[in-house]
């Protein structure tokens, strides 16, 4: 909440202008407010907008007078707006990512005839997205008048179901295979919908057959995707099959630095590698210390220095560890159970592979906000009411069967630690 000496009446025609370069312009009424905001709640506003975006953000106060548009704007592409700072010249290449950034940069340079498709894959917050968006951008950036789909696949997925409820689907195929990039992403979504994965497919063919550029991205290799056809999984394997590894000490360095001087945010080389060493999973927790370290240098006036981080790291660790993802609970419930992932995703119903995906779906919804959709998603295609039924089995269970609450209690102790 913000102290009442930074609360006026005129905040009401506060406006969000330009979001480019990790500079997030608010435009304000006049040149006064500008300095009375940039004197009394700079600090209040950087904080919001780093919890908001969940990125290293500097804010600009911008008088509407001096708001003539010509701030630089995001690429929109079909509604989806491309991140400013997703480009190739700010991924940071290295030996886990090396392949996938350079078929990437010559799928621009060549599209529909080099790597076609193009799959991409590897876990959460490694750079896939990052990635996705520096390719729309540079062909649009290459050929202004390319016609490009960049979307999710469950987007795709409800699209279709929803030109199939309203009669459309003609429009909807006309839509997606006249196309000069289709950039569909988590692809994995397709498990277990067999309309629409016959219906991607044809989409699939209709754009190889005529050159045009797909690119496909996914939490794992198209081999290890359960429950999709096997004509589709040879079809991604087509082209060029690229995957993206965990970031080595060395480019953790590099992209910290780059993150940093983006943001124009000075930070000491003896930080940087403390950083680098406490945070090894992915990218995108490497920018949340960094995000968490220049919030608490902002709003205290105190440098940066290891002391700072050391106390940043900590409260970044509470937050992370508040944060679970639903790749975080699969793999503690696959080591826990000895199965697989392609056997959770199957449809498999026997008890040693439907009580640890119940599970999954369980502590999915007790530790994520995951809606139950995205919860079916991950775990082969089920819906909804798949993954209430089980929800609802395994609460009660928890409750009667100590061996499935000492089970439980095991894996939200490994989820967390």
């Amino acid at each position: 909440m913000l102290d009442p000496v930074n609360t006026r009446k005129w905040f009401d025609d506060l406006a969000v202008g330009s979001f480019n370069g990790g500079v997030l312009e608010v435009i304000c009424p006049d040149q006064a407010a500008g300095d009375f905001l940039k004197d009394n709640c700079l600090n209040n506003f950087t904080r919001a907008a780093g919890q908001i975006t969940g990125h290293l953000v500097s804010v600009k106060f911008v008088p509407r007078s001096q708001n003539n548009g010509s701030s630089a704007q995001s690429l929109k592409i079909n509604g989806i707006k491309l991140h400013p700072d997703y480009t190739f010249d700010t991924f940071v290449v290295g030996p886990g990512n090396r392949l996938a950034h350079a078929s990437c940069v010559a799928v621009c340079n060549s599209p529909g005839t080099t790597y076609n498709p193009l799959f991409l894959y590897g876990s959460v917050g490694l750079g896939k997205t990052h990635l996705l968006h520096a390719i729309c951008a540079e062909t649009k950036k290459n050929i202004s008048d390319a016609r490009i789909q960049f979307l999710s696949c469950e987007e795709f997925v409800n699209r279709f179901i929803g030109a199939i409820e309203q009669g459309t689907v003609h429009e909807f195929q006309n839509t997606y295979r006249n196309v000069d990039l289709m950039v569909i992403d988590d692809v994995q979504f397709l498990s277990e919908r067999e309309h629409s994965q016959e219906e991607f497919f044809h989409t699939f063919n209709a754009l190889y057959n005529n050159r045009k550029q797909i690119v496909l991205s996914a939490d794992c290799a198209p081999s290890d995707l359960a429950s999709l056809e096997e004509r589709l999984v040879s079809r991604f394997k087509w082209g060029l099959v690229a995957r993206i590894d965990q970031p080595t000490f060395e480019t953790r360095i590099a992209i910290l630095k780059k993150k940093a001087a983006m943001r124009g945010f000075e930070i000491p080389d003896d930080v940087v590698e403390y950083i680098a060493k406490a945070v090894t999973s992915n990218i995108r927790e490497l920018e949340g210390a960094l995000t968490t370290i220049y919030a608490i240098s902002k709003s205290t006036g105190r440098e940066v220095s290891l002391d700072l981080a050391a106390e940043a790291l900590g409260k970044h660790n509470e937050i992370t560890q508040r944060q679970i993802n639903i790749t975080d609970i699969i793999g503690a419930v696959t080591d826990f159970f000895n199965v697989r992932l392609t056997d959770l995703q199957s449809k498999k119903r026997s008890q040693s592979i439907a009580l640890p995906r119940q599970m999954c779906m369980y502590l999915a919804r007790s530790l994520t906000r995951h809606s139950l959709e995205e919860i079916g998603g991950h775990l082969g295609g089920r819906d909804h009411t798949t993954v209430m039924h089980a929800c609802a089995k395994i609460a009660e269970l928890e409750k009667t069967d100590e061996q499935i609450h000492a089970q439980l209690e095991e894996l939200t102790r490994r989820i967390k630690k």
